[in-house]
């Protein structure tokens, strides 16, 4: 017997607890602020969680891109839908690649020798039927002349570190060699040693 709507209660609990009832909902993680220099090749992170198993026949990636400028429309970048669609004009045309992967839940994207255009926020949405909901992830790209301080700090860490590592392997392999030769020549002192003190048995 119902009363006041609890049977309707009851029948969404009852759905709730066996599993049948779930709530759908995308979900899209971005590197949000990033920064480029002018003339090199940046990648794009966007990767999503569905509530949906993935179907790799059905799941739609789409990027677009929002110019600085007040009032500017928003440019397609990028479209995924069974296989990638790349720009055929405009700013971006020969300039994007994909780089995702839809069943590792990647929709990543590499922009190709970036220029001073490309500052704006670019947006990636993505849509796995039933699962269609879902706020869109934004990267704001500042693309700059040559690479910030923190940017050339690690570089030049990175490049110290590599020069490092080099010369310690130099010196334990000339160190390895020496102790070597030195092995060497003390085994055939030692050799060398007994003949010496060898007489002739003709000799008187």
């Amino acid at each position: 017997m119902c009363v006041k709507g609890l049977c309707f209660l009851t029948v969404l609990s009852g759905l709730a607890a066996s599993g049948v009832l779930q709530v759908s909902g995308m979900h899209i993680y971005t590197s949000g602020d990033m920064e480029a220099v002018n003339g090199t090749d940046v990648r794009l992170k966007c990767t999503f969680q569905s509530s949906s198993a993935i179907n790799p026949n059905a799941i739609v990636i789409s990027w677009s891109f929002r110019p600085l400028k007040p009032g500017s429309n928003d440019e397609s970048v990028f479209h995924y839908q069974q296989r990638p669609y790349p720009p055929l004009e405009g700013i971006f045309r020969k300039r994007v690649s994909w780089a995702g992967d839809v069943m590792g839940r990647d929709a990543s994207i590499i922009l190709q020798q970036v220029k001073f255009t490309y500052n704006g926020t670019y947006i990636c949405q993505v849509k796995n039927p039933p699962d269609v909901h879902g706020t869109s992830g934004e990267i704001r790209l500042r693309v700059v002349t040559t690479a910030s301080f923190s940017e050339l700090l690690l570089l030049a860490l990175a490049i110290g570190g590599g020069i490092t590592a080099v010369v310690i392997l130099l010196l334990i392999i000339v160190s390895c060699r020496r102790c070597k030769k030195r092995s060497q020549r003390q085994h055939e002192g030692n050799e060398e040693a007994p003949r010496k003190e060898r007489k002739d048995p003709t000799a008187w």
